[in-house]
């Protein structure tokens, strides 16, 4: 997995063939399709594993015994690094990641449906202990997990917040998550 993932990041899915694949990882290329029918499984497979780390650094999030409001913004800060430095990290696997967008939501369905089930249980957490105003925490998660997903690209490439650091946007954050959940800042 680790060897294919460098070589489409490298080559593209396009110019990555099984046998690329088979020879950089010391596989024969019927070993390959013993697991995977096509170059496109494995790419598909990479991209899982890249999303079970976001999911894992997620979870390890949501475990942390502090206030669910610092949680949620936590949680969205996790996120939103994370997946930079996924693409960061993954070179020409940004391009197919961009261009292979239908094929990146269906392989991410789950991880969102994950997401949106932590943010779900968080924002129930900060309800029961009355830190929430919110009626409906299904619709108030889903929100939150669509609003952070669809500032990926801006945030990968920059453009959000130019020139603000994690630590001078974090306060503007909070004030506009804190706003929405029905809490003042302290």
């Amino acid at each position: 997995m680790d060897v294919a993932r460098q070589l489409f990041a490298k080559k593209g899915l396009e110019s990555t063939t099984m046998n690329d694949i088979a020879v950089a990882s010391k596989k024969g290329r019927r070993t390959l399709y013993t697991y995977f029918k096509s170059k496109e499984d494995i790419y598909s497979a990479v991209i899982e594993s890249e999303l079970e780390r976001l999911s894992d650094k997620l979870d390890e999030v949501a475990a942390k015994k502090i206030q669910p409001q610092d949680k949620i913004i936590e949680l969205i800060y996790t996120h939103l690094n994370m997946i930079k430095e996924t693409v960061v990290r993954n070179g020409n696997l940004r391009a197919e990641f961009f261009r292979n967008i239908w094929m990146v939501e269906k392989i991410r369905k789950n991880f969102d449906e994950d997401e949106i089930e932590l943010f779900r249980k968080v924002y129930a957490e900060g309800k029961a202990e009355g830190e929430f105003d919110i009626e409906n925490v299904e619709l108030v998660a889903d929100i939150t997990h669509y609003c952070i997903k669809g500032l990926e690209v801006p945030y990968i490439y920059g453009r959000l917040g130019h020139g603000l650091t994690v630590e001078t946007s974090r306060p503007l954050v909070a004030k506009v998550v804190y706003g929405a959940l029905g809490k003042s800042l302290k």
